[in-house]
């Protein structure tokens, strides 16, 4: 089974079409794109009845986890997808996930799966803790791209952020209530390291600062409901 863990440095910044062209016109002689360069990103986010992890997210505590289900186009059920536990501490994102048929995740959920791997047997142990069950759908379109020098910096933007709390499984398509009523876009550098020079002098220059961002928190907090 496909297992993947690593921890890097993840900084958010909101975006208007101006901001992104002039960003993106200052930089493009240091970035090229990434091999996987256009992407829909397809999540389903899980929680409690309580929405335990989404509350405690937007709580902005010094550690916090997120579980979701992530694939990069519409799926089958004989497709891969990615569960993943997503961390946070002090700044600090740490991931690790595995890759999974869908139809063995369905199976997981009904308990007609064995945890397998270390990273399943942790996913698993949140499950039962928490009692999870998805909760919300969220999608985006996504560009990533990477500094030429050095691949361990990637920056992407997401557009086009949208959510269901229906058909809540990947599978159904990828529609959903639309997050912005105007074109804003998400952009995130990640670095395992400090970000070079040439990147920080053009954030400066244009005025673009790091914001809290978190997209399931956010669209939880517009709808404004305790499910």
């Amino acid at each position: 089974m496909y297992n993947d863990i690593f921890n890097r440095v993840e900084e958010k910044y909101l975006l208007d079409r101006s901001q992104k062209n002039k960003l993106f016109f200052e930089i493009k002689n240091h970035i090229t794109k990434d091999k996987f360069y256009k992407s829909n990103i397809l999540n389903i986010y899980f929680d409690n009845d309580n929405n335990e992890l989404v509350i405690n997210s937007n709580s902005k505590p010094i550690y916090k986890d997120k579980i979701r289900l992530r694939s990069y186009e519409v799926p089958n059920l004989d497709s891969d997808v990615f569960l993943e536990i997503k961390s946070k501490y002090e700044g600090i994102t740490s991931k690790r996930r595995i890759k999974i048929k869908l139809s063995d995740f369905y199976n997981y959920l009904n308990g007609n799966m064995v945890p397998d791997s270390q990273i399943m047997k942790e996913i698993d142990y949140l499950f039962k803790y928490y009692k999870l069950k998805p909760k919300y759908f969220i999608a985006y379109d996504r560009l990533s791209f990477k500094d030429i020098n050095n691949d361990n910096l990637r920056i992407t933007i997401d557009s086009n952020l949208r959510s269901r709390r229906d058909n809540l499984n990947l599978e159904k398509g990828d529609k959903g209530d639309i997050f912005f009523n105007e074109d804003k876009y998400i952009m995130e550098i990640k670095t395992l390291d400090s970000m070079p020079l040439w990147l920080t002098s053009v954030l400066s220059k244009l005025n673009i600062y790091p914001i809290s961002f978190s997209k399931y928190g956010e669209i939880y907090k517009k709808e404004g409901i305790i499910c």
